[in-house]
């Protein structure tokens, strides 16, 4: 056991402390970490919330050194990563010290997956983690079900842009119920495609999540969501993810209904996603034509939408001991936060900060840098990641082959000029050109 430093990590003052709360706290939880809120989205966008909080934390990260930096706060002690290396000790290198099944994220998602991997422990995590490893095969670059997936992708991106061509123009309410189309065939089967009760009953209760303690956890509602899935389970089709779970590692504590609901709910911000890089490939049209021959280079934009704007903003662990920093000695039981779009953004190191830069992804930058974690890092790094990359490649794939959407939001990004760090894909809006 090692001797801990008698200095404790440096405190921020009350004003600091409040500023904190202010600029970066109050803005993540009025949008909504579990479900999005769309004008308070909307909201922050008008205001640039996010520039707000990167400043902040630079401001702190400038004055106080490399951190991390303690709030002393009413419910218990928080602190606030501010380093690269630092981020790198507590996702990866000493990560068996930081638990991701933090006291704030258990309080959320308990709500809707009360035994879901994220919020598990012990040896109930660990059968629960090799089982989403298993039917998601986190190892292989892609899914042995993708010749079956795409071809689904591709007859929703149809059906989207044939909405959009009767609509005028292709809006988040045009492309959202498409994307969940696909979102149910790819877990739930094809005969979900149209079923919409479970993913419903979801988001009411995701929205429950959104306020974590302050909101009781409603068991009937959790009940009638876990009887939906269960009975998508039961009839699992062939060609879906259901079907994966009944070969895959399985057992009573596998609580396959809650890893299932979690995809369901991961899956909402890659949609987030795909419509935030189908802006990004219009505000750019030379990539644009370069990633129609290149399915990685369209992977690689979807990233960089992500590293733009991360649809997990904020890491949540719990330091499980005490641990000595540069900065000093935080307690056991503090809560660590790692706010991604401060390391996303970082002007200080990244050149490319503000920039539509995919290149980093397929040159080594990205990897090289510990910082950069749009799935997170780790034994807790997400394991639908190269699936996620593979349906909304895919789906933009055919979106995009017949040149036929151009943005009309109110704030179009402008790839001449710094991408704004707050974007708001509620608001995002394309014109419908052409489309054979």
């Amino acid at each position: 056991m090692p001797q801990h430093k008698a200095k404790p990590a440096t405190t921020l003052s009350a004003r600091d402390t409040a500023g904190v709360l202010l600029d970066v706290v109050l803005p993540l939880f009025a949008q909504g970490l579990i479900a999005r809120r769309p004008r308070v989205v909307a909201l922050a966008e008008r205001l640039d919330a996010d520039r707000r909080a990167i400043d902040r934390i630079g401001t702190l990260r400038q004055r106080c050194g490399p951190g991390p930096v303690l709030l002393r706060l009413p419910a218990r002690d928080v602190a606030l990563v501010l380093s690269p290396s630092d981020v790198q000790r507590v996702l990866v290198d000493e990560a068996e010290l930081f638990a991701p099944a933090n006291r704030e994220k258990r309080a959320a998602l308990s709500h809707f997956q009360p035994e879901g991997v994220l919020i598990s422990e012990g040896a109930e995590r660990a059968t629960r983690r090799a089982f989403n490893q298993a039917v998601l095969e986190t190892q292989r670059p892609v899914h042995s079900l993708a010749d079956e997936l795409i071809p689904r992708a591709r007859e929703e991106a149809r059906d989207i842009m044939e909405a959009a061509q009767r609509a005028g123009a292709l809006s988040w309410a045009t492309f959202a119920p498409g994307w969940w189309r696909l979102v149910r065939r790819v877990v739930l089967g094809d005969r979900a495609r149209n079923d919409e009760r479970a993913t419903e009953v979801l988001t009411r209760l995701r929205r429950d999540a959104n306020w974590a303690f302050l909101k009781p956890r409603r068991h009937t509602l959790r009940g009638r969501l876990h009887t939906e899935l269960a009975e998508h389970l039961a009839d699992a089709e062939p060609g879906s993810l259901a079907a994966q779970i009944a070969p895959g590692p399985s057992s009573g504590e596998t609580a396959a209904v809650d890893q299932v609901a979690h995809w369901l709910f991961a899956f909402d911000a890659a949609g987030m996603a795909v419509f935030r890089t189908l802006a990004l490939l219009d505000a750019h049209p030379s990539y644009r034509q370069r990633v129609r021959d290149d399915l990685s280079l369209l992977r690689a934009a979807v990233l960089e939408s992500l590293r733009l704007w991360p649809t997990t903003p904020a890491l949540l662990r719990d330091a499980t001991a005490a641990t000595d920093w540069a900065s000093g000695t935080l307690p056991q039981g503090s809560a660590v936060v790692i706010f991604a779009p401060f390391f996303h953004r970082d002007r200080v190191r990244l050149p490319y900060a503000d920039s539509f830069c995919p290149e980093i992804w397929l040159d080594g930058r990205a990897q090289g840098d510990p910082a950069l974690i749009p799935f997170s890092d780790g034994p807790a790094v997400c394991p639908g990641r190269n699936l996620v990359l593979l349906l909304t490649s895919s789906i933009l794939a055919a979106l995009i082959e017949h040149d036929g959407f151009r943005q009309n939001s109110r704030h179009a990004l402008d790839g001449r000029n710094a991408l704004p760090a707050t974007l708001n894909p509620f608001g995002l809006r394309f014109a419908v050109r052409r489309i054979r």
